[in-house]
């Protein structure tokens, strides 16, 4: 069975409704990221990064996952499918995709905050002051902050080192290290870039690029290789 391996970024999640970093009205508009995403802004007001996460989660719960999150989950009766995603959100997991690697942490989880392996669900929305891991510490949203290391990127650059197919959605490619993960791409495997704005390298072989948003590219994506697939059997 075929390794098809999935990287997605924010502009995905963008189309269900979920505000990213780096838009003109995203979540950055009225704050500094030092004042709500690194450890020293958690040192300095954890209330105002909580209030923060809550926001966000509490958004989450609003939101549904889209045509592009159901499309990919469609792939997996006809290969094997791995998903590694720079988004904070369960939607791919609400769409139906059963592997799902976080790169920068789930919003719907939390964490000590001396002890990153000590990580727990949430029920709800809401994390408060008080609220206290089992360690005692206080816990803290279970996300990879500025400054701090992505720990699941060795693993993904090892699952990227083994697609036969590479599908690339709702990333501009300037967020490392993730979109250095590109880098670890067989040289025989087939890359698709689905996106409207991103601006991929030509040194890269084997690459098609839909100037699509995943909506609308990925199920067009998606049926052209379960067609593909079947026309082999």
């Amino acid at each position: 069975m075929k390794k098809i391996v999935v990287l997605s970024g924010a502009g995905i999640s963008a189309e269900s409704g979920i505000k990213t970093f780096r838009d003109d009205d995203g979540l950055w508009q009225n704050h500094r990221f030092e004042d709500l995403a690194t450890p020293a802004a958690w040192e300095r007001n954890p209330q105002l990064v909580l209030d923060f996460y809550n926001q966000r989660r509490k958004q989450l719960y609003e939101v549904e996952p889209n045509d592009g999150h159901r499309a990919l989950a469609q792939l997996e009766p006809y290969f094997e499918v791995q998903i590694i995603t720079q988004n904070v959100d369960d939607l791919h997991e609400r769409a139906g995709s059963t592997q799902v690697l976080h790169l920068h942490g789930e919003l719907k989880k939390v964490r000590s905050s001396i002890n990153p392996d000590l990580i727990t669900p949430l029920e709800g929305w809401e994390l408060k002051i008080g609220d206290t891991a089992a360690d005692g510490t206080q816990l803290r949203p279970h996300i990879v902050w500025f400054g701090e290391n992505v720990p699941n990127i060795e693993q993904a650059a090892i699952i990227v080192s083994k697609a036969d197919v590479f599908i690339v959605v709702g990333t501009s490619l300037q967020v490392y290290p993730a979109a250095g993960l590109l880098d670890w791409v067989p040289s025989t495997a087939a890359i698709y870039l689905v996106d409207p704005t991103a601006n991929p390298s030509n040194r890269y072989k084997n690459l098609s690029f839909m100037r699509e948003k995943a909506a609308k590219g990925l199920p067009l994506l998606v049926n052209q290789l379960i067609q593909s697939h079947l026309n082999t059997i």
